[in-house]
């Protein structure tokens, strides 16, 4: 929860930024600086003069360039199932994912239910494994009618998160998927899945602590 607060809280201060420079610019662009057009344009900008605009605008500029994300980080479109892997302002590489698809599961006795989302927000990377071995979840095997089993051993699968995985909090992955024809659609119980190639090239660029924003 306090990753979706400090999330949403970033995107309003940043499209308040964002919105400020743009006002301002089209204002400096599209009025003329001298005569009647000047007059204009202080009057509808609390009198200030074009100069102080410009300074006004660039300081605002400067500000939304502070909040840019550094060096290599992730974003994911849920809805577009889409990653871009990015370095500053450019983006390094575009993938097809597949991300969670929303469904509700009930346990039996209805004690437990659980959504399956892809969650929204700002993360980081906090792990990263190579050769991962799935611990299956209560869920799993309710979802498929099985007993939930007592051993951990019983629980633990191979082969199926791919070669690489990497996790950005409460047991949601980065992984690669036996599905591939299902890439691009909203199917998972709320991890992110990638085809090989792709899940490569993120996991050789990410660090621990890359940055990782999901909406």
């Amino acid at each position: 929860m306090k990753y979706k607060k400090h999330f949403f809280k970033s995107l309003f201060i940043f499209l308040t930024i964002f919105l400020g420079v743009e006002v301002a610019g089209f204002y400096i662009a599209s009025r003329n600086v001298s005569g009647d057009g000047a007059r204009s344009l202080a009057g509808n900008a609390g009198d200030e003069r074009p100069d102080e605009l410009r300074t006004r605008n660039r300081l605002l500029k400067d500000s939304l360039k502070g909040l840019s994300p550094k060096g290599v980080y992730i974003v994911i479109d849920t809805a577009r199932n889409i990653l871009y892997l990015r370095n500053n302002k450019r983006v390094i590489r575009e993938a097809i994912v597949s991300s969670g698809s929303g469904n509700i599961l009930i346990e039996p006795n209805g004690q437990r239910k659980w959504v399956f989302d892809t969650p929204r927000g700002e993360y980081t990377i906090q792990a990263k494994k190579h050769h991962p071995v799935w611990r299956r979840p209560d869920w799993a095997f309710i979802e498929e009618g099985s007993a939930i089993p007592t051993k951990v051993t019983d629980r633990l699968e191979e082969g199926v998160l791919g070669d690489y995985a990497m996790g950005f909090g409460n047991s949601y992955f980065i992984h690669g998927t036996l599905y591939t024809r299902l890439l691009g659609r909203n199917v998972t119980h709320g991890c992110v899945r990638l085809g090989d190639d792709d899940l490569k090239a993120v996991y050789t660029a990410a660090d621990i602590g890359t940055k990782l924003y999901i909406y």
